[in-house]
């Protein structure tokens, strides 16, 4: 077995992966705010 060396792992799929989530959890939220205004504002 090869000898491990810290900060040698290619990290770059994981990184892809990770920026693709918070994206998509920014958009969510951001979604969200949007609707709970409409329903704000529409709904009394």
């Amino acid at each position: 077995m090869g000898e491990h060396k810290p900060g040698t792992m290619d990290v770059s799929t994981q990184q892809k992966t990770f920026n693709g989530f918070i994206n998509w959890m920014v958009w969510g939220a951001v979604i969200v705010v949007i609707v709970l205004i409409f329903l704000a504002i529409v709904g009394t």
